[in-house]
This record gives structure tokens, sequence and C-alpha cells, in this order.
């Protein structure tokens, strides 16, 4: 409760000796002056002698400050707190508690699971031409097993005959112990190496496979999926999988087949002995389940959040120069970090779940030992069984306990494989695209008419913004049709359509008077040419990007008459190592990987030819020679070629024959350079715009 000034002064002035007057009083640097009515907090008084206390509270700076004791009361409050917090995350870390939730998006709590026995049937397939390597393989596995059983109870009875002097037991027994082991080594050995190589021939079948669904996709899957997201897929998830029948199906066999002759061995020795090694067996089964399938989720939740974060580095990287200049280094380093957080996150569940699990193992395992001892020598005590008997007992109970810790460890292991794989299968049963399974008519000759028909169309990934609205265009023959607009018209979705790359949601495209569905895709792929705003060029020689996807024979003189006509064949000459130079993304400046992109559209002598914006990395000079194709390419008469040329820079276009304006998804305007200045439209004022600079 605060008082005021003057109640100040009444109240503490008997308190003060006579005639003084409260100037500061000063605590822990901090002042209260009367004179200048500035008030300050004030934890303790200057002078001991003359504290300013009313009742059950001090004055401190014109408030009342609680006490010591009511101090003590709110770090008492405090600490009951803490310590409830830390019971909460008690709780919350014991089984079934919430700390073992594992996160995942909605996309994935949708999808269906993998089940092991789909996993195995789709890996089995795979290694359908050469499964003689794991038939011979198994084949191994077994003979080793079978010959490692045998040793515990051959090694017991040539130390008891050594100990009873019999001597022709004692050498029998060792030359089969011999043996044995040479058996089993030549076997282990057959047997890793045979699953070795049925590994390497799983990883590349699956990664072969699983690489030709994704680029059989249509364009709408590289929309939804991020480029880390299934490069990961193909790394890591290709070996963690390859791992099922290369490692786990491997060790579990070995291990139940050793577990399951240490049992029978068991049996003969003691039958009662025998149930109670198997009754440990069974509480190590129980345990696992629960941890095998808590395990195969976070294996699953770990995939994901290591591909999420692929996906981050992979997009920053290639962006290093915007991240560069836009010193966005500790943003990028920060979505990192969110994701290694919560992948640390779910290894440490895991780390803890394996943990509890291995308590529990090691406790069993550590039990049963001590109880076969002890009934193992009670029965030898009352006569039941021999010293031998008891040794080989204790023998195989281990090597049983073992066989069963080894096989759920691989079991959990192998649940974890499985999980890891969900996604990587779901895309490995994903349907190629349409265009991929449906042949279509080859018309003999294209003349290069094109016919867009009451067409609609949106992005499924953004059905909410519509594209194109009903739009009715008709390009002829032999014709240089421009195509302009604000950004965002959707003038390059036309060209898409064109190519098949999107499907329209309504309407139709017409190819020379044929449904564009109708005709085979890759052919008329063939017989189009494509020039994008951003060229994009492959890791490869200057040569081998020009020819990029020409079939049959392509020499040397029809792609320097491709580069000539695209006016790069004078750049690519003044390179160290001419049409041989390596593509680097530092080697070639914009304009020059621009001219090599329409060498490689010119060099498939197309009879549709689409510009995409393709003169707005040039500079003045190389647009001129851009020009000077167009104009042959028009006046060309031998070649019926239909040019498509999509700008927003509006000198380039003035040679064409019709100018289509598209705003908002619509056609507005149609006709050629004169004509629509005239109208005084859209067009007219984005010239005039151009002109003044201000587009």
């Amino acid at each position: 409760m605060a008082v005021s000034l003057s109640n100040l002064r009444s109240l503490c002035t008997p308190y003060l000796p006579h005639g003084k007057t409260p100037t500061t009083y000063s605590s822990r640097g901090s002042v209260f002056n009367p004179r200048t009515k500035t008030q300050f907090p004030v934890l303790r008084v200057a002078s001991k002698r003359h504290p300013f206390q009313f009742g059950n509270h001090a004055l401190m700076g014109g408030l009342f400050a609680p006490r010591a004791e009511e101090e003590d009361q709110d770090k008492t409050i405090r600490l009951w707190g803490i310590i409830q917090k830390w019971v909460e995350f008690v709780g919350s870390v014991m089984p079934g508690g919430s700390w073992w939730s594992l996160c995942e998006s909605e996309e994935e709590q949708v999808a269906k699971p993998v089940t092991l026995l789909f996993a195995l049937r789709r890996l089995w397939k795979l290694v359908e031409d050469d499964r003689w390597v794991i038939f011979v393989a198994f084949g191994a596995l077994i003979i080793a097993a079978l010959s490692e059983i045998s040793m515990p109870s051959i090694l017991t009875e040539s130390i008891f005959s050594a100990q009873n002097g019999q001597t022709t037991v004692f050498t029998r027994k060792s030359q089969l112990l011999v043996i044995l082991c040479l058996t089993s080594g030549i076997c282990s050995g057959l047997r890793s190496g045979c699953f070795a190589v049925a590994n390497t021939i799983l990883v590349r079948r699956l990664r072969e496979t699983l690489y030709s669904t994704i680029i059989s996709q249509d364009i709408n899957f590289f929309d939804r999926e991020g480029v880390g997201d299934l490069t990961s897929r193909l790394g890591a998830d290709c070996q963690r999988l390859s791992d099922i029948i290369g490692n786990n199906i491997n060790l579990i066999l070995r291990n139940v087949l050793q577990g399951t002759g240490a049992l029978i061995k068991l049996l003969m020795l003691s039958w009662p002995l025998a149930l109670s090694a198997l009754l440990t067996c069974f509480l190590l089964s129980a345990i696992f389940v629960v941890y095998g399938k808590y395990q195969k989720k976070a294996a699953k939740v770990t995939q994901d959040f290591t591909a999420g974060a692929n996906e981050v580095a992979q997009e920053a990287l290639s962006l290093m120069r915007i991240v560069r200049v836009y010193g966005a280094e500790s943003k990028e380093l920060g979505r990192f970090k969110q994701w290694l957080d919560k992948l640390a996150s779910v290894n440490m569940q895991e780390s803890v779940a394996y943990g509890i699990w291995n308590l529990s193992f090691n406790s069993l395992y550590r039990s049963m030992q001590v109880l076969a001892v002890l009934f193992g020598g009670m029965s030898m005590l009352s006569g039941h069984i021999s010293a031998e008997q008891l040794t080989k007992y204790i023998l195989y109970c281990e090597w049983l306990i073992y066989a069963t810790w080894r096989v759920t460890d691989n079991v959990s292991s192998l649940l974890q494989s499985v999980g890891a794989s969900e996604k990587f299968l779901q895309l490995m049963d994903l349907l190629p695209s349409d265009e991929f399974s449906s042949k279509g008519v080859k018309l003999q000759i294209l003349m290069g008419q094109v016919q867009f028909v009451n067409i609609s169309f949106h992005y499924l990934t953004r059905i909410q913004v519509p594209v194109l609205d009903r739009v009715n265009l008709s390009i002829h023959p032999n014709e240089v049709v421009a195509i302009v607009g604000p950004s965002g018209g959707g003038k390059s979705t036309l060209a898409h359509l064109l190519l098949r790359l999107y499907e329209p949601i309504n309407g139709q495209i017409y190819v020379d008077g044929f449904p564009l569905r109708e005709l085979d895709i890759r052919w008329l792929r063939e017989k189009i040419g494509f020039v994008e705003q951003e060229p994009h060029l492959f890791h490869m020689d200057i040569k081998s990007n020009i020819k990029y996807g020409c079939r049959g024979d392509i020499k040397q003189e029809d792609i320097e008459w491709a580069a000539k006509l695209a006016y790069a064949h004078d750049f690519i000459m003044s390179l160290p190592n001419g049409y041989e130079t390596l593509v680097d993304d530092n080697l070639l400046s914009g304009g020059q990987k621009q001219r090599i992109a329409i060498a490689r559209a010119i060099l498939r002598n197309p009879s549709i030819l689409i510009l995409d914006e393709a003169t707005s990395a040039l500079d003045s000079q190389s647009e001129d020679y851009v020009k000077g194709v167009l104009h042959e390419f028009k006046n060309d008469i031998k070649a019926k070629r239909t040019v498509i040329i999509i700008a927003h820079r509006l000198s380039t276009i003035r040679i064409a024959d019709r100018i289509v304006v598209m705003d908002s998804g619509r056609v507005i305007e149609i006709g050629d350079h004169a004509e629509l200045i005239r109208k005084d439209g859209l067009y007219s004022k984005l010239v005039r715009a151009q002109a003044a600079g201000l587009v």
C-alpha cells in the first residue's frame, strides 16, 4: 500500500532526531528524496537506529515491503513449485507417461503402417534374380548353428572324460570338437559373405527402384515433396531397409536355431529345470513386445525428422549466396537446430527405452544364472543329475537366455528398420504418371496449331487460388504469338499445360485438331522446344547440355549450328576447353546459361518453340541476337514452326504476329502491337509504363 508524501513526513518525524529532515536514505544504491518527490525502491534503511516500521511492514521508498518471514514464505512457495515440476516430470517419464509420446506430422499419422510381412514380400521380390545367394547363406547358417550348438555338450564330455582318465573318449571328443570348430568357422564366414553380397545387391535394387518410381511421378508430386526428403529416402532409408535381410533376418534365424537347440538339450537333461529357464525367456519376450513396438514407431519418427533436417540443409546450401547476402546464417542455423532438437529428443527417448530394456534383460539374466546354480545344485545333491549334467545345464541355460536376448535385440532392430522404411515403401508403391503408362497417337507431321478451349486451372497445392479461368486461345501454324501481362496472370501456366506438366481442371487443349490427352506425350515433347525463365544446366560438359534429351546421332556440327543460332558459340570457344568445358555454377553468367538453354531448344528443330521469359537474363546485344533468331524462324518458309513468346520486356515481342494480353487468369486483349496501342487498354499501359522505366 502506497502512502502520500505528507503522510510520510508526519509518520516518520517521531522516529527522527529533533529538527532533522530526512534528506536521503540509501539502500543498495537506491534513494528517496522528499524535496524532489522522487521515489525509488528501498530494501533497507541506511540508519539501523531509525528503521521505518509500521505494524507488520517496513516502509521502503513509499511502499510497504514484506518482512523477512514473508520473503521466506515466497521462497518456500517457489521451492514447492520446483518440486512439483520435478514430480510431474518423473511421472511423465514413467512407462506410459507423456514424455514417451512421439509427435508425428498429420500426414504420417493417417498413413497406413507397414507390416513386417509386407516389407519382407517386397524385398524378396527385389532379389528374385539373385535368391541363390540367400539360399547359400541360409544353408551355411543352419550348418554353422548346428555345429555351434553341439560344442558345449562335447566340450563338457571332453573335460570330464579327461578328469576320469578316459583317454579314448577324450581323444574322440577332442577330434570331434576340432571338426565342429572348423565347420562352424567356414560356414560362418560363408554365411557372412553371402549375406553381405545380398545386402549390396538389395541396396542397389532399392535405390534403382525408388529412383525410377520418383522420376515417373507427375509434377504435382514434386510440388508436394521436398528434394531433401526424397534424397534422404534414397540414402539412409535404403541402407536401413536392406538391413532387414542382410543383417536382421540373418542374425534372428541364427539365434533362433541356437536357442531351439539349447532348449532341446535342456529338456533332454531335466525338463523341470528347462521349464524354469523357459519361463525367464517368456518374461524377456513379454517385456520386448512393449519395447519393440515403441522402437518401431521411434525409428519411423527419427527417419522423418532426419529427412526434415536434410531438407532444410539442402535448401540453405543451394541458396547460400542469398543467405550470405541477407546475413541469414543465424536464421538458417536456427531452422536446422529446430530439427536437430526434435531428433535429439527422440534419440534421448530411444536411449532411455533401451536402457530400461537392457536393465530388464541383465536382471533376469543374472537371476537365471543364480537359479540355474541353485536348482541344479539341489538336483545334484538329491541325486537326480550328475556334475557333468549340471555343467551342461548351466552352459545351455546361459546359451538359451543369451540367444533369447539376441533374438529380441535383433527383432528390435528389425522393427526399427521396418518402421523407418514406411515412407520408403509407400513411395515405392506409387503408380507412375499416366503419361508413362499409356500410349497415344503419333502424327506423321506436326503443323503446330494449338487451341486452348475454355481452360480453367488451379494448382493442387493451392486449390483456393484459381490460375486460369475459362481461357480460349487459338495459335496458328508458323505463327509467332506473344503472351504478355502482369506477373501471376497465368502466362507460364499455359506453356506448362501444353507440355502436359499439369492437366487442366476444365476445358480441352487441341494440337493440330487432336485432343492433347490422346497424343503420345513423349513424341509431342520431342517436337517442342522449351526455354524457361531460369535456365537450369546439368553438371556435365556444355556439349552434353546442348544435346540433352535429343535422340539419335547428334554430331558436333549440329551442336555448333544450334549454338551459333543462339549466339553462344563465341563465348563457348573462349572457354578453356570449349564445348568440353564442365558446367559449374560459378563458371557461366545468367545470360550465358540462357543462351545455352536456347541452343538446346533449337537443336531439337522443334515444330513448336516456347520461350518463357527467355531473354530476361540477356544484355541488349544478346537480346538483339535472339530477335534475329526469331526473325529467321518467322521467315523460314521450309520449316513450319510455331513460336510462343512469354515476356515482360515488350521490346522483344513487337515482331510477333499477334500479342495476347492476360490478366488474373483471363485473356483480355488480342491483336498486333499497333492495334493494341490504339485500343489504349492494359497493353498500352504496360508499354507506357515500361517506356517510363516503371516496370
